[in-house]
């Protein structure tokens, strides 16, 4: 593997099988240091195996990784927070009571910590109210303060806004922001809310069935959900010939067999009876459009 050191994750090939099963299937990942990486795809995708496997939760069948560039996995993991899967909280404590027991356990010599991820947390006022009684948001505003409690630079978070009222989904989308643009902390984050992970996120992995299909930053999703003619065809080539007689040529061929138009789109009727009249089987033709969930649906079926 090639050591790439603006990358704070690196993986090539990273494999996890159980039995016959690859549910991680050869993943070339790269979260670049700075950026807020939504990692999304349909469950039992292979989204949490992954995580678990860059925290050092699971071990990998086949494959590398790099943390900050480097291949010594245990120290590096010294500089990672996580929350998978539920927060590990005591219930019967109080959210203060919970980081203290981490402070001591972590060895953290600075008692204000507990005090500073509790006001970064939002949780200063909650007082002594148990962890068994706080709402779905104070609990994984209370699994984010934990995975922060030794000041990480890389956070690994999974479905932290899974659960939430939109209430506690905007606390999560601020605080996630907050701890990237002022701590500058590089995050992983999975979420099946995926207008809300397009808010935040500056880049982009999408797998599916295990394995990781796209990489694209935020500003490539704005391309990719340009309005446009979709048009499916046997004769892709023979259809391209034809769009340049119309004078048309903003087009593109995503894949075989399909074109996307990006003008003329105010008589796609035009469009079409030119590809029938040429002899092209059109197979599909449709306009198009649509936010990151109309492209994820795309890209994984519905």
């Amino acid at each position: 593997m090639v050591i790439k050191m603006e990358y704070v994750l690196q993986t090539e090939g990273l494999t996890k099988r159980y039995g016959q099963v690859n549910v991680v299937d050869e993943v070339s990942m790269h979260v670049e240091k700075g950026s807020i990486y939504g990692f999304i795809g349909k469950n039992g995708a292979g989204k949490t195996t992954f995580m678990r496997m860059a925290a050092g939760l699971a071990e990998p069948t086949a494959g590398a990784m790099l943390l900050f560039g480097c291949k010594e996995l245990e120290k590096a993991r010294r500089r990672i927070g996580t929350l998978i899967e539920e927060p590990g909280a005591y219930p019967g404590m109080t959210a203060r009571e919970n980081l203290e027991v981490l402070r001591r356990s972590f060895g953290i010599t600075e008692k204000k910590r507990v005090e500073e991820m509790l006001a970064l947390t939002g949780l200063s006022d909650t007082g002594k109210k148990k962890v068994k009684n706080f709402s779905m948001g104070m609990k994984q505003r209370l699994g984010i303060a934990i995975s922060l409690m030794r000041n990480p630079d890389f956070l690994i978070l999974d479905e932290p806004m899974n659960g939430l009222d939109p209430a506690g989904i905007r606390e999560v989308r601020e605080l996630l922001l907050k701890l990237n643009r002022e701590k500058q902390i590089t995050i992983l984050v999975s979420s099946h809310i995926l207008d809300e992970l397009s808010r935040i996120a500056t880049h982009y992995g999408i797998i599916r069935e295990g394995r990781l299909i796209q990489e694209f930053g935020a500003s490539d999703l704005e391309k990719r959900c340009r309005r446009c003619l979709k048009l499916v065809v046997e004769k892709p080539e023979a259809a391209a010939a034809a769009l340049e007689e119309l004078s048309i040529q903003n087009y593109d061929v995503p894949q075989p067999g399909m074109l996307r138009v990006f003008e003329g789109l105010e008589d796609t009727a035009r469009i079409n009876r030119a590809l029938v009249e040429k002899g092209i089987a059109l197979k599909e033709s449709y306009l198009a459009g649509q936010d990151l969930e109309g492209y994820f649906m795309e890209l994984v079926g519905k």
